[in-house]
């Protein structure tokens, strides 16, 4: 079983409002504004972030656990990578591949070592959910404020509309399967960058044996230069899925963000 992102252009999203009585219209009215200026702020903090995203190369460490039925770890393996994200865009279309140079064997417990592993691509790049390519073929909805970390964040649930394109899918048997995300984001309501993001299918798949699968990737502010300002990339990156028989989890471990040129590399400054 393989996780991967889809590289599709979305459908625009429209705005769809309801209210019971004449009443009630000024509440949500103000509220939908508030969503959409949250929503219009983030997006642009995701598209110029995309152009920085594809600009550095950092360590990524991934977990790869497949537990037993104890719910014990029942296979582990280490690997360390080089990582990095290549952008394209042709005709109007984005697209973010991952790129991975193993620098460490894999380690871990060999004792099934035929018995394949959960391959999680893509899922550090949840924040496009946000990005005007993909945006929409989602629905958002206001949910507050909630404290983390001790900073005070917006939260925004999100669902994936039905028969749109998707920013995820799962590859099982040569064969890619859309994945309808839903979750909720964390959002500096200031700036609009995206702290945290908490997505995952909330009906199991049955064609395909998948019963549950959860995502939570956390950002961190970087920066590339004493005088520069702070942009948040990914930090690490948690993976968990359940088939009837079959229970995986990755974590992806983001570190040493370095910017890159074609023939210099400037070291990330501490936060």
């Amino acid at each position: 079983m393989r996780l991967l992102r889809s590289h599709n252009t979305s459908l625009r999203s429209g705005t769809w409002f309801c209210a019971a009585a004449v009443l009630f219209i000024v509440v949500p009215l103000v509220q939908a504004q508030d969503l959409d200026q949250l929503l219009s702020r983030t997006s642009q903090q995701v598209s110029s972030f995309v152009e920085q995203f594809s600009e550095v190369k950092c360590t990524e460490h991934v977990v790869q656990e497949k537990f037993a039925e104890s719910n014990k770890v029942e296979r582990r393996s280490e690997s360390t990578y080089d990582y990095l994200v290549i952008l394209t865009n042709s005709g109007g279309e984005l697209s973010l591949d991952e790129s991975r140079l193993a620098v460490a064997a894999a380690v871990g417990n060999h004792k099934k070592e035929n018995e394949p592993l959960l391959i999680s691509n893509g899922f550090a790049t949840l924040f496009l959910i946000f990005h005007p390519y993909y945006a929409g073929s989602f629905q958002f909805k206001d949910l507050g404020q909630e404290a983390l970390d001790g900073k005070q964040l917006a939260k925004v649930h999100f669902d994936h509309i039905p028969n749109t394109k998707s920013v995820a899918a799962l590859a099982v048997r040569g064969r890619e399967y859309p994945l309808e995300l839903s979750g909720t984001a964390w959002i500096d309501p200031q700036s609009g960058a995206i702290a945290k993001i908490d997505a995952g299918v909330d009906r199991a798949i049955e064609d395909i044996g998948l019963k549950s699968l959860r995502s939570e990737v956390e950002f961190t502010p970087v920066r590339f230069g004493p005088q520069l300002s702070a942009a948040w990339f990914p930090e690490q990156a948690t993976v968990e899925v359940e088939t009837p028989r079959q229970h995986w989890r990755n974590t992806h471990k983001f570190s040493d963000y370095k910017k890159f040129s074609v023939s210099t590399e400037e070291q990330v400054a501490s936060k």
